[in-house]
């Protein structure tokens, strides 16, 4: 029987570990939003969460963060991950982080919404085109979770989990209008346009108090995440930190994306 926990009440974090043997934090937000704070979910977060397993004298704790975690990072997002490392680190030292590109799998808010995008809109802005991106199947995340709790993870490593595929947002974003028959003009925007367009959708989804839809929204932070690319490291290759150092053959896009995306394809008439 599981048990229902909150970040904020470390009482519900002990609790939720009795009688555990081992622990995995994939707790984690995207985008801010009420009181989901990126300084609350993911710095403090995994803060309470890894003192809570040290207490409990769990040894085995898997930690999932992301690839672009840094500490001096100007995004809010990439820094609170960076801090919550740190955290899982100081009180369980022997914790393992992984580090994934963006996840995919049929419930994802990646080639979903893209899709969706398609569908409604003939014209398609992309900033940050031609930033790299390693998508990662959720299920091979999963296993290397596994494995890590079997003890065939080395403790206290950081590993970036990637796909074999390396493909620009661009790239990824002209998949999706293949996969599902849709052809869309692709308009690539400068970093200084997005960010002024992330403001406006900021402000328009404060003003009509969370109303502004969604598929639309955009932050200044994201924005400041796409200067960056998003795969795994040559260090991290170099020393076997990847899914394939773990004996994971990672799976494409090809093999599962269009299963899914299946339901927002052209039917031609």
């Amino acid at each position: 029987m599981g048990a229902q926990a909150n970040l904020l009440h470390p009482d519900t974090i002990t609790a939720a570990l009795e009688g555990a043997d081992d622990a995995v934090n994939l707790v984690g937000i995207l985008t801010e939003s009420g009181d989901q704070t990126f300084a609350d979910v993911q710095s403090r977060g995994p803060r309470v969460v890894a003192e809570a397993v040290k207490e409990a004298g769990i040894t085995r704790f898997v930690h999932v963060s992301a690839i672009g975690a840094r500490i001096d990072s100007p995004s809010g997002y990439a820094r609170s991950k960076a801090e919550g490392e740190a955290a899982a680190h100081e009180f369980v030292p022997q914790a393992i982080i992984f580090r994934p590109s963006i996840v995919f799998g049929p419930e994802d808010d990646f080639f979903n919404r893209f899709a969706t995008m398609a569908r409604l809109m003939p014209i398609l802005p992309v900033v940050g085109g031609n930033t790299r991106f390693q998508p990662v199947f959720v299920d091979d995340i999963a296993q290397a979770v596994a494995l890590a709790l079997e003890g065939k993870a080395t403790p206290g490593a950081t590993y970036e989990l990637g796909g074999p595929e390396v493909k620009t947002f661009s790239e990824l974003v002209q998949y999706v209008c293949d996969v599902t028959r849709r052809r869309r003009h692709i308009v690539p925007l400068s970093f200084e346009t997005g960010r002024l367009m992330a403001g406006v959708t900021q402000v328009a989804t404060k003003l009509s108090l969370g109303l502004f839809p969604k598929l639309l929204s955009m932050t200044t932070d994201q924005v400041e995440l796409l200067r960056h690319d998003n795969v795994v490291s040559d260090a991290a290759k170099a020393a076997g930190r990847t899914l394939e150092g773990l004996g994971i053959a990672p799976q494409t896009i090809e093999a599962i994306v269009p299963a899914y995306l299946n339901r927002d394809r052209k039917v031609d008439q």
